[in-house]
């Protein structure tokens, strides 16, 4: 595809202004605390736009749309639709303890739950997902939209991508990553529903979409469905999301960064009600890919990509050029600073060197950031060797999932489960997961995912019953954040999760 000189201008404008302002934001990264969380100043809309924007990239616009093209359809938004019930719950009911706290980490929760072991095994666990599975499949999905799209070579839109995000990363921390995030959030979404808007005038209008795709907006599919059953979304769909939205580093270290568990709360919520709106501007696009030019499409990986190539006009090309490669930056700098923060506060601190300083810490976060951001361009070419990137996510994902989310519910309700039981859980999580995939592979994963979770808290049970703590854990608050809880969060949660029930009631 030929850039005309508008394209070019546009792309790089914005790229410069966003970079400028979120640099600018992040000067005097001074403490741990500053480089980290931000200096725990986090307001609720920046919490909300950063939350989607760190959420929402490629792997989305190459791999939800992919999935909305191929046999899913529109089953896919279930993860969308299901995460905003999960942000729900984890605002009202997980971030007041998180902030009691006052941890900087997920696995941090860990040792104050469970002790040093499963601790370090989370933290083991987050860095190889991250480098191997998460950051990878970004780069790699955003480099190939970028071929698709403008003939990039694969390998060069990788290390562009890595060298420009990880770049302002390492100078600014948590503090950077939310302010471009901002930006960028906005231009994904107003570049989203663009395409969506163009898509419906070239199928013929909304109804004539609705009517000729009828057989791929079902969010309920048969129960021997490959990908997401309707069994699936009883249970199994759910544990990848309560992982993803309430113990995940990635996503969870903004909210940690709040001012308050009101704003926390707030900016929470606010994402949720933003989830809602995600199939729309991106499954969608993809079935009206399959419906236009399924002919011209190799792989559903390619639908989007090649929707916007034959849809968008000169000129409108660089600014939806901006837009994906500022969802890319959102969701890698965020990944390289919560894995960056994990090996920091985790692994070098809490394992080596208990007694650095703050100065020290932020010099070893910004290297590791460097480190981090070098492998994971290395390894990027990893996902397009398997088929559906957003499938592989979720599905390697699932190795650690499970058990990650089974030992933090046991631990936020069952308060004298004692350290072995977290440890237990969090060993036999992986091979358990390995072994039903192999032995059932033709099983939806979700179910896997469900299986395993559910062994692996009875496994926790029985442990508690046999030896369990003498008395249970109290979760003493170790920080002077502001913990009053926010009234709209909670009658807004409850607005969210009956618009989300209706989404299905009307595409079921």
């Amino acid at each position: 595809m030929e850039l005309s000189l508008f394209d070019g201008i546009a792309f790089v404008v914005f790229i410069v202004i966003v970079i400028g302002i979120s640099l600018r934001a992040s000067r005097k990264q001074d403490t741990s605390e500053d480089y980290f969380l931000a200096g725990r100043g986090l307001s609720w809309w920046l919490i909300g736009f950063s939350l989607i924007a760190s959420n929402i990239s490629t792997e989305h616009f190459v791999g939800q749309a992919g999935a909305g093209f191929g046999r899913a359809g529109l089953a896919i938004a279930s993860y969308e639709w299901v995460a905003a019930i999960s942000l729900v719950v984890v605002a009202l009911f997980m971030l007041p303890v998180f902030l009691r706290l006052g941890i900087y980490t997920m696995p941090e929760f860990l040792e104050h739950r469970f002790g040093p072991t499963p601790r370090l095994i989370m933290s083991i666990y987050m860095m190889v997902a991250y480098v191997g599975v998460a950051i990878a499949a970004v780069l790699y999905s955003g480099a190939l939209g970028l071929k698709t799209i403008f003939g990039l070579n694969l390998y060069q839109g990788i290390w562009l991508i890595g060298v420009i995000a990880g770049a302002y990363t390492v100078y600014g921390g948590l503090k950077a990553v939310v302010w471009t995030d901002l930006f960028q959030g906005a231009a994904l979404l107003l570049g989203g529903a663009l395409v969506m808007l163009i898509g419906f005038s070239k199928v013929g209008g909304v109804g004539a979409f609705l009517q000729a795709n009828a057989e791929k907006l079902h969010t309920v599919l048969p129960a021997d469905h490959p990908d997401i059953p309707w069994t699936a979304l009883c249970f199994g769909i759910f544990i990848p999301n309560f992982f993803y939205w309430g113990c995940n580093q990635f996503i969870t270290q903004r909210t940690l960064g709040a001012k308050s568990l009101a704003q926390g709360q707030k900016g929470i919520v606010f994402a949720a009600f933003i989830k809602l709106l995600i199939p729309f501007i991106i499954i969608f696009p993809g079935i009206m890919a399959f419906q236009l030019y399924r002919d011209q499409i190799a792989t559903g990986d390619q639908a989007y990509a090649v929707l916007v190539k034959n849809i968008l006009p000169a000129g409108l090309r660089g600014l939806f050029f901006a837009a994906l490669f500022g969802a890319v930056m959102s969701s890698l700098d965020s990944m390289l600073n919560s894995a960056s923060t994990i090996f920091t506060m985790d692994i070098y601190k809490g394992r080596f060197r208990p007694q650095s300083d703050a100065r020290q810490l932020v010099k070893v976060g910004r290297i590791a950031t460097l480190v981090l951001a070098v492998l994971a361009c290395l390894i990027a070419p990893l996902p397009g060797k398997f088929e559906g990137v957003y499938q592989y996510i979720q599905m390697i994902w699932g190795f650690i999932s499970p058990s990650i989310l089974a030992v933090f519910v046991l631990g936020l309700i069952v308060r004298r489960a004692p350290s072995s039981a977290a440890t237990a859980a969090m060993i036999c999580g992986v091979p358990l997961y390995g072994l039903l995939l192999w032995l059932l592979p033709n099983v939806a994963f979700l179910n896997h995912m469900a299986i395993t979770f559910t062994a692996l808290v009875v496994l926790m049970l029985v442990i508690t019953a046999v030896k369990p703590l003498a008395k249970g854990v109290v979760f003493e608050q170790r920080g002077a954040i502001d913990l009053t809880p926010s009234r709209s969060a909670t009658w807004l949660g409850a607005v969210v999760i009956v618009l989300t029930l209706l989404l299905y009631v009307v595409f079921r």
